[in-house]
């Protein structure tokens, strides 16, 4: 099981970011358009961490890991068989991968398919 992808949503994007800069030594760069306006570094198993201000007025804060996946399709069938909801379809975005979002127990998990 990796996260690849750790998306955080806070109303205080450069705090978080500034944060995470000095305890853990990455780096962010700037907002990526196709991530919501993510601000993202790197990690180094491969994987990523994006901050992003929320997109709407009902989107709360929320830290939402991606688990990478072989087959989202697959993954998005295991959850459904497991009870999970399903709250985002699988959605590819360009340059990325393909992402879903489900809840089980109360929390938000994403799935991702590079």
């Amino acid at each position: 099981m990796q996260v690849q992808y750790l998306e955080i949503v806070t109303s205080d994007v450069d705090a978080v970011c500034a944060t995470y800069e000095k305890i853990h030594g990455v780096s962010f760069g700037a907002p990526e358009a196709g991530l919501g306006n993510a601000r993202t570094a790197k990690l180094a198993n491969g994987g990523m961490i994006g901050v992003r201000a929320p997109m709407h007025e009902v989107e709360t804060p929320v830290v939402r890991p991606y688990y990478l996946v072989d087959d989202i399709k697959s993954a998005v069938e295991a959850v459904e068989a497991a009870d999970g909801q399903i709250a985002h379809p699988p959605l590819e975005l360009p340059g990325y991968g393909t992402f879903a979002i489900y809840i089980a127990g109360g929390v938000q998990h994403g799935l991702w398919e590079s």
